[in-house]
């Protein structure tokens, strides 16, 4: 399946020529596994087909008013001629390749398939930070943390549907904006830092995306205003946030850049005293407690705040498990339920021999996203 002469060619390139036969092994490894996961995906796929099309089924035309063919997401409406909809709750579009549909899904347009691949509860990505596939990286990496766009538009598109609203008050260099920008959502930011607003700016421009509305404030008390106006008077549907937990990147540098001789100097998000980042660990839970109070305001109910958070090293006994401090504390607001989370682990982060040879330190290549609903009683 390989072509070894090109192979050789390309590794003479590298300077790894002697390396020959071992990647060549691998590449065989790697390609015969994936043959296999496709072979058997399409067996399935077939045999699925196969089965619903043995159920009882009708023309859409036949089951559906105008209205409720209207609201059907795109890839449904695209397809409608040659689709069915199978089974006698005549409930479940089905589409020409296997997707399928439920008419009664009123939280996003994914397909049975797509919905149950998001509630893996692991998500793995190495996302490139070169090329087109990096959307932008060398723009906005001056962000100490920036999200990538493509993973904030996968967790978008399982929490709302097509032109719905998303509210990112902590919004660094528009991962948010971006990721909404790619499925056709509505988006605000809000952000202490004009650069990494004139960062997204530019991110975007390069991108050629849409461009969302983006506000350089303090979030906290801009929240408690009436921000309606910059949604259109619209209800948000998903408030997505990567908050700036805590005074972690206000301290100076441990570990391999102090082992290494590089500079350890404190990497603040910025320095104002507003920043959340900048404040310690207590202070920080009271204060973002009360942002998710007041941005509730604009959420509608069953909408969902996701929030991505990061633990710290612990330190004797100091067990520094941010995100459960978070789970418990947010837990305790009226009308919010927590739902369950997701680990996104980065397998972009390079490991570092931490503790070598003394003890064991963590590389911490994951993080943790946290899901919330609003749910009004009695609605």
């Amino acid at each position: 399946m390989i072509d070894k002469k090109k192979l050789n060619k390309f590794l003479k390139e590298k300077k790894i020529q002697s390396s020959i036969n071992e990647i060549s092994e691998q590449i065989e490894l790697s390609i015969k596994k994936i043959l296999d996961e496709k072979i058997k995906e399409i067996k399935n796929k077939k045999r699925i087909i196969a089965n619903d099309n043995a159920k009882e089924h009708f023309l859409p035309i036949e089951v559906f008013s105008k209205e409720e063919i209207k609201s059907l997401p795109d890839w449904v409406k695209h397809n409608i001629l040659k689709a069915r909809v199978i089974g006698s709750s005549k409930r479940v579009i089905q589409t020409e390749d296997g997707k399928k549909y439920h008419i009664k899904n009123k939280l996003n347009d994914l397909s049975g398939a797509e919905w149950t691949f998001f509630l893996n509860s692991v998500i793995t990505t190495r996302y490139s930070t070169n090329g087109k596939d990096s959307f932008a990286y060398h723009i906005r990496k001056i962000h100490p943390s920036p999200k990538p766009p493509q993973l904030m538009r996968q967790i978008i598109e399982f929490f709302t549907k097509e032109g719905e609203v998303v509210l990112d008050y902590f919004m660094g260099v528009g991962g948010t904006l971006l990721g909404a920008s790619l499925c056709n959502r509505k988006a605000v930011g809000i952000d202490l830092n004009d650069k990494f607003i004139k960062a997204y700016t530019e991110a975007n421009a390069y991108l050629k995306l849409k461009e969302q509305v983006a506000i350089e404030a303090d979030s906290i008390e801009f929240l408690k205003n009436d921000i309606g106006g910059f949604l259109n008077k619209e209800e948000v549907s998903l408030i997505l946030i990567d908050p700036p937990y805590g005074n972690m990147l206000s301290r100076p540098k441990t570990g391999e850049a102090l082992k290494r001789g590089r500079d350890i100097s404190p990497t603040p998000f910025s320095d104002s005293k507003l920043d959340l980042g900048n404040m310690i660990w207590n202070d920080f839970l009271r204060i973002f407690n009360q942002s998710i109070l007041d941005s509730m305001k604009y959420l509608k109910n069953k909408g969902h705040i996701v929030i991505f958070i990061k633990d710290m090293q612990p330190k004797q006994k100091e067990l520094n498990l941010l995100h459960t401090d978070i789970i418990r504390d947010l837990n305790t607001i009226d009308n919010l339920n927590y739902l369950g989370m997701k680990i996104w682990v980065d397998q972009s982060v390079n490991l570092y021999p931490y503790g070598y040879p003394f003890g064991f330190v963590s590389n911490q290549i994951h993080q943790y996203i946290l899901i919330f609903q609003k749910v009004e009683s009695g609605k």
